[in-house]
């Protein structure tokens, strides 16, 4: 199967290409950090794409970008963060405390330890749809992309691809507990520490769903709250909704932003200090991203090519 305006082609080549880099993948990745059904699915979802028809074959390709993040941040748990650096917990505890504490009933506390003595209902559930954003929102605006605008996509895949990497570098230089860790364990360092829902188990509860349990189990690393790329995703995907002019869309981006940067603290998963750190770090990865696509002709040429495949 050939389309004659940008060479994507099903043939032996590629078939073999194909099927070697699906059985090297389960393979490696059973030796890296053990077997787990997501893998083979993840297999199998991109070899149905590819061979279903030459539109699903251009979208999974396009969709690789995103694939590869999604690899390397799994392998992450083969390499824990706190096996390089101390992991940072009272320091960071103790620094939200002094810049954004908050006075109740004659306590100091942090902005997580306020909501968590001042939780409800409402904003449990609240909260909790705002951060079931944090993976369908970039991902919907991406597909969008993709059938509207084939550059505009892969500029902002690769952006997000690039804003991970500055957040991954900080990971491992600056590991760090989140709020959720000292309010269960203290002060005291626990390596393997198990990922926690914290206070998204509030969301679980009310809807008797194992909605956030499910996504937590299967986080790469606790130690790596900051800085926190779940507030640096909708920066992203407001800066290029804003970009394309996409009107109404953009006010509900920009709720979104803010609701998953307020529930990332309301349920103890970051400080307000990741929080910010997280936005810095969407800042400058944009900021680069931008830079290096002006700067070097190298890549728009293969920019230009990866656009000619995918459409």
């Amino acid at each position: 199967m050939t389309n004659a305006n940008t060479g994507v082609t099903v043939n032996i080549r590629s078939i073999i290409i194909v099927s070697l880099l699906s059985i090297a993948y389960l393979a490696f990745s059973t030796f890296l950090i053990g077997y787990k059904p997501d893998e083979l699915t993840l297999v199998v979802i991109f070899n149905v794409l590819f061979y279903a028809s030459a539109i699903t074959r251009k979208f999974i390709l396009g969709f690789t970008i995103f694939i590869v993040y999604w690899i390397v941040f799994d392998y992450m748990k083969a390499f824990p963060n706190y096996n390089y650096n101390p992991v940072h917990i009272a320091e960071l505890y103790n620094a939200e405390k002094h810049l954004f504490g908050i006075h109740f009933n004659g306590k100091l506390l942090t902005p997580n330890e306020y909501w968590l003595a001042n939780s409800n209902t409402f904003i449990d559930v609240l909260s909790g749809l705002f951060y079931l954003c944090w993976i369908p929102v970039p991902l919907g605006f991406a597909a969008y992309l993709f059938f509207k605008n084939k550059k505009q996509f892969l500029n902002f895949s690769l952006t997000f691809v690039l804003v991970n990497i500055l957040g991954f570098i900080v990971y491992y230089a600056y590991p760090a507990a989140p709020p959720w860790f000292v309010q269960y364990h203290g002060f005291h360092f626990i390596p393997l520490t198990m990922g926690n829902t914290a206070g998204l188990a509030r969301f679980d509860a009310y809807f008797h769903a194992g909605v956030f349990k499910g996504i937590y189990t299967k986080g790469s690393n606790v130690f790596a709250a900051m800085p926190s790329l779940h507030s640096s995703y909708p920066v992203i995907v407001l800066y290029y909704g804003l970009k394309n002019k996409l009107g109404l869309a953009n006010i509900f981006f920009a709720v979104v932003t803010v609701g998953i940067w307020f529930t990332a603290v309301y349920a103890s998963h970051h400080y307000v200090l990741d929080v910010l750190a997280g936005i810095t770090c969407a800042a400058l990865g944009i900021t680069l991203y931008n830079v290096l696509l002006k700067q070097f002709a190298g890549l728009r040429s293969a920019l230009n090519k990866y656009e000619r495949v995918i459409s």
